[in-house]
């Protein structure tokens, strides 16, 4: 059988989405290897729910790289793009072959991505929102005032790729979710029904991303 596919998860916040990773992985669902969970924010709850998984963990904060540079448009841009080469480096250092972005809440720029995909390393996101629609931040909330507004009647939840133009990467796996007058009239409700559905889509989209490598890997080896 091939080697589990070594896996870094970036997350910012609670991690309910890596922990539906690492219960299918502990029990033998995806054929994973998680080696290590990074995160921007220090309080993430999804640091611990590593830490009780066995699971390596790194605290990688912009502050640092901010309070190296004047805040200036163009020092706040160069502090990124620090932050961001010294993030891919932190990564290569580990020899993934996948990063999954589960509810990591920074935008990766190039000095992220080219040194990730020179090493051939596939990059996945999980984004509450359909392709083209409502990339960036907030998506949830923003997709529910434009319900509210009466401008769009669905909005949903998906996995593409990472590319350096924010939540356009091509998407591997998306789901619809209807809106429902008076059941997701309440926002908070509402953020629950599509974190369920982010639950059970993040799942699928890590496996198609498994498949991905695994390809790659029977071409490598016939390339040799």
């Amino acid at each position: 059988m091939d080697t589990p596919v070594r896996l870094t998860v970036l997350i910012s916040g609670n991690g309910s989405n890596l922990q539906a990773v690492i219960d299918k992985t502990i029990a033998g669902q995806l054929h994973l290897n998680i080696v290590r969970v990074i995160s921007n924010r220090k309080d993430a709850f999804g640091l611990e729910r590593a830490r009780r998984a066995n699971i390596p963990t790194q605290y990688h904060n912009l502050v640092k790289y901010k309070k190296q540079h004047p805040a200036t448009p163009e020092g706040i841009q160069a502090a990124r793009e620090k932050y961001d080469a010294e993030l891919a480096r932190l990564i290569l250092a580990d020899n993934p072959e996948m990063v999954a972005c589960l509810g990591f809440m920074h935008v990766l720029s190039p000095k992220f991505l080219e040194p990730l995909e020179k090493g051939g390393i596939n990059i996945i996101n999980l984004h509450p929102a359909l392709p083209g629609a409502f990339n960036g931040t907030h998506a949830i909330d923003r997709a529910h005032a434009a319900w509210l507004e009466g401008k769009i009647d669905k909005t949903g939840v998906m996995i593409h790729k990472v590319i350096s133009e924010v939540d356009m990467g091509t998407p591997l796996l998306v789901r619809e979710i209807p809106f429902i007058k008076g059941e997701d009239e309440n926002l908070e409700k509402f953020e629950e029904k599509v974190h369920a559905t982010e639950w059970g889509i993040v799942i699928e989209g890590v496996q198609l991303a498994i498949n991905e490598v695994q390809e790659q890997r029977k071409r490598g080896s016939t390339d040799a």
